[in-house]
Order: C-alpha cells, then structure tokens, then sequence
C-alpha cells in the first residue's frame, strides 16, 4: 500500500470485523502481505479449524533477544450497543478516530505496522519482533501455542512490550483471572411437594452466598495490595439461569463467576474452597433427598496476572520509551503474564484508553496515536544504538 502512516494503517485494520467469535484471517492475511512487501517474512500459527491465526515476524537479527511488540487482533461485539458511526469503518471527527478496535487494541497495531519501514533502515542490533494474536478478548486463549513455540527456541526474545490501552502510560502489573461455570442437577417436583424434590436454584444460590463469603475475606486489608484498584481480589458471580416454571421445583441451574486474583495469589484457590464446601455441605443434603443429584463445576478460561519488578530491564526499557517511571497498573487483563511465564518480562504501553474500549463509539485521539508512533520512534533509535 501507498500510504503507510498509522491512521490509514488503522482505517485498514478497523474494516476487518475480528469479533471474537469470528475468523481474523482476513487481517492477518493483509498484515502478513503488507509485512512481505517490506521484505519481512513471518509466520503463522493456526487454530485447530484453521479459522484464525496468530502471526509472528521478525526485524533485525536472528538472535540476541531484542524486544516484542505484542497485540491482539481480535475484538469485542458491538450487536446491541448504540453506536453512531460505522463500527468497523473509521470515522474522524474532533481529533477523535472511532470504530471498534481503535482503542483495544488496532490503534497500537496499526503504529507498530507504520513504524516497520523505520526499523528495516535503522540497522538494528537487536531485534524487533512483531506478535500479533487471535481470542486474547475470550480468556487469553490464542497466543498459548505461538508462546509454546518461542518458549522452545534457542533465541527467544528477551523483552515483551504489549499495546494495550493504558494512555501511553507504563505499566507493571496487572490482576490474573478465573472464569468458571457451575451446573447445579436438581430433582424436580411439584411446587406443592417441594421438600420432595431438589431445588437447583436455592442450592446454587447458596454456592453463590459461600463466594460472597470469600470474596469478603479476600478484600481484608491483610490480602491488599495497594498498586492495584481495588487493592484486593475479587469474585463476582456474573450470568445464572435455571428454572422452567414458577410451579416446578427446578432441575437445573447453571451460573458462572470470575475470580481477578492479585499477583501472587492462586485463583484455583477459590475454586478449590467451592468445591470442597460443595462436597461437605451441600451434596449430602441434595443425595438424601435424591441420590442421582450432583453439582459440577468447570473451568472455563484463565489467565496469569503480572507483576514486573519496577528495577527491571523491562521496566528501564519501558521508562525510555515512555518518558516516564511513575509506573502503574492496570485492572483489565493482558496476555502479558502468559508472556512472563515462558520467561519473557513483559510490561504494558499503548495508545488510547480502555474507558473507551468494549463500549460504543470506542475511539483513540490522533495525538495518542501520533504519540505512539514517537514511543516507536524511539524505540528503533534504542535498538540501533545497543551493543
């Protein structure tokens, strides 16, 4: 393409509707051809249905480390929310550029891809590596096999920078989470007999009670952590539904709930502490009532928080490239703790904000993505000066 400044780069990007529940072929197919047009190969890494792809490319030499430049290509639905403008066509309006993604995350992306032509001429010592992945917005769930890939290499990178919206300020760390589905199996009856029958709804709610209770013991102030807001970790029950009738003793009731675990706190905790009040309590009430009753519960995604020390190379790196060391955090999640896992020290930097993004007339300000582009600028200076 002709023009490859990082708004038209994102008017581009923010044509391609990655739902989620969609295929981001279609981008990363653009991105890979736009990268092999500049002389870049790089790789792809698909799903099992071969539906969606991660993409991994690399600037500079072969080894020594060098940095990651990480973001998601997927998006959340807009079905349902009042948006005036075109969701997936870029609207500029007051120093505003609208659609879905340009916050979270394509407005990064799009800098990222517009300052490629920079890192090619600036001889770089160290490398730049571009990983760009699918389903971060469904649990973190895509860049798992592409990390399982670098975590085997020889030459893996040393450092990850993720874009996600933080208003260009740098973050350290963030909360981890657990998203887990209960299903209560009940026995049903006529409400006029209900003691004969098992009722699924009032034992899921008492499984609902026995996490609010630990949700109120994690939020002691003992369990605080004051870089984080809040400063505690949380649970929260979020979708329930069973019941047939009013009259009907309910069978069924299934409700999920999410536990965001501070750094250094083990989430399966909680699920652990469901599980075995579920056993102890609950089941032998529901059996001698009904033997084939039973209560089940399933992971349904997770992810690690992040807690990158602030005396860090990473967090050196991120305080050049930003121009600052008031160094925060942020409460939504990033795939950067899976990234820190294979043993890559990650930190958090990128245009826009997330007050904006998952809502309609999500948008990122040109300034910010003028910013951004000088945040990169910087960064291809660094990495042609290192030794």
């Amino acid at each position: 393409m002709n023009d490859r400044s990082s708004r038209a780069l994102l008017e581009r990007l923010i044509g391609f509707a990655t739902v989620s529940r969609d295929s981001n072929l279609e981008m990363i197919e653009f991105i890979r051809d736009y990268l092999d047009e500049l002389g870049v190969e790089s790789e792809l890494f698909y799903n099992v249905e071969r539906t969606k792809a991660n993409l991994f490319a690399t600037i500079g030499p072969r080894e020594g480390g060098g940095i990651v430049l990480s973001g998601h290509t997927d998006v959340v639905p807009v079905d349902g929310q009042p948006w005036t403008v075109d969701a997936f066509r870029l609207t500029e309006r007051d120093g505003r550029l609208y659609g879905r993604g340009t916050a979270d995350m394509k407005g990064f992306i799009a800098s990222v891809l517009a300052a490629v032509p920079a890192f090619i001429e600036c001889d770089l010592k160290l490398p730049v590596h571009l990983a760009f992945s699918y389903d971060e917005e469904v649990g973190c769930l895509g860049v798992r096999p592409m990390l399982a890939e670098l975590e085997r290499r020889t030459h893996k990178p040393a450092l990850c920078l993720i874009g996600e919206p933080t208003g260009l300020k740098p973050v350290l760390g963030h909360k981890g989470k657990l998203a887990m589905r209960c299903q209560v199996k009940g026995a049903p009856c006529h409400s006029a007999y209900a003691p004969y029958g098992v009722n699924a709804i009032q034992y899921a709610a008492r499984m609902i009670g026995r996490l609010e209770e630990i949700g109120e013991q994690l939020a002691q102030p003992e369990h605080h952590d004051a870089r984080f807001d809040p400063p505690f970790s949380t649970v929260q029950t979020g979708v329930i539904k069973g019941g047939r009738a009013l009259n009907i003793v309910p069978a069924e009731c299934e409700f999920d709930f999410e536990v965001r675990a501070l750094p250094g706190f083990d989430a399966n905790r909680v699920a652990d502490d469901l599980q075995h009040y579920v056993e102890a309590e609950l089941l032998p009430k529901m059996r001698a009532v009904k033997s084939d009753t039973d209560i089940h519960l399933q992971p349904l995604s997770a992810y690690p928080g992040l807690a990158t020390p602030p005396d860090s190379e990473a967090a050196r790196l991120l305080a050049l490239l930003s121009g600052s060391s008031d160094f925060g955090t942020v409460a939504f999640g990033t795939e950067g703790g899976l990234f820190d896992q294979v043993g890559i020290p990650t930190v958090v930097c990128g245009p826009g904000s997330m007050d904006q993004g998952h809502k309609p007339d999500e948008f990122v300000t040109v300034e910010q993505l003028h910013n951004c582009d000088a945040m990169l600028a910087r960064l291809a200076v660094y990495l042609s000066a290192a030794s």
